[in-house]
């Protein structure tokens, strides 16, 4: 595994070269200033992948005391970002990205991901600066799909996962419910208002419900999908602070103060 600091702020970072069975998945971490043992987070970017946003919505979340790793999950196409954006995503710069984008998104199956959990938890958990225990899995757009399959997957290293306007489980090889009752973390959901119905969210809670999983899954008002995304035009600046009131107690909860 190799290693290069980047470091432009008071968060140290750095770049990584994490091996899988597929070949190397470059990724990028950040850390919390100041040394010592922390809690891990494996944060799943959406679809567009490693970019300024995402490093910088991994350098606020270790500011909060964690571990943060971002993997380039499309590694298998080549190194992030495996299609060219530009600084600001507006609609017809996303509607040619997701064309592009597509046919990785259909290729990357449950059984791809389960592969890729084990890799990357272990270099997660191998790091120096991460606390022994459970880690956090927090996903965004296709990203929270990802969280959700690697949580049910590795239900003895993952104590919580979040999933930000990401797909709702329908075509898992076992089914929903058979996604569902592989998890034993606790689950945030928060869902774009153009992504879910209310009776849509209401089937969704009662399937979990069903499940056993411990959850909050919900609505954020007046969003688009893609609203934590800084660079796009789906942003919502209430709907990114409203994730970080969800994401951040959910971690206090179950890693514990970083």
């Amino acid at each position: 595994m190799g290693a290069s600091q980047e470091g432009t702020s008071a968060i140290p970072t750095t770049t990584l070269q994490i091996p899988t069975p597929d070949g190397r998945a470059d990724a990028f971490a950040a850390f919390p200033d100041g040394g010592g043992r922390h809690p891990g987070v494996l944060m799943y970017g959406d679809a567009f992948g490693i970019r300024p946003v995402l490093r910088e919505m991994a350098r606020e979340l270790a500011g909060h005391g964690y571990v943060v790793l971002v993997p380039n999950v499309f590694y298998r196409h080549g190194p992030a970002p495996v299609v060219e954006l530009p600084a600001h995503i507006d609609e017809a710069a996303r509607t040619a990205a997701v064309a592009q984008l597509m046919p990785l998104i259909q290729a990357h199956t449950a059984a791809r991901t389960r592969s890729d959990a084990d890799a990357f938890l272990d270099v997660l958990a191998a790091r120096p600066e991460v606390a022994a225990g459970p880690v956090a899995v927090t996903g965004y757009c296709i990203g929270g799909l990802l969280a959700l399959r690697t949580a049910a997957a590795r239900p003895d290293r993952v104590a919580a996962v979040a999933g930000f306007h990401g797909p709702v489980p329908a075509d898992e090889p076992d089914g929903r419910h058979g996604l569902f009752s592989r998890l034993t973390a606790e689950v945030h959901l928060g869902h774009a208002a153009t992504d879910m119905t209310p009776e849509a969210l209401d089937a969704l809670n009662r399937d979990l419900a069903a499940a056993g999983v411990r959850h909050t899954s919900e609505i954020y008002p007046d969003t688009v999908h893609g609203f934590t995304m800084a660079d796009t035009d789906a942003f919502s600046a209430g709907g990114l602070e409203r994730h970080w009131d969800r994401l951040l107690p959910l971690l206090a909860r179950t890693l514990g103060e970083g």
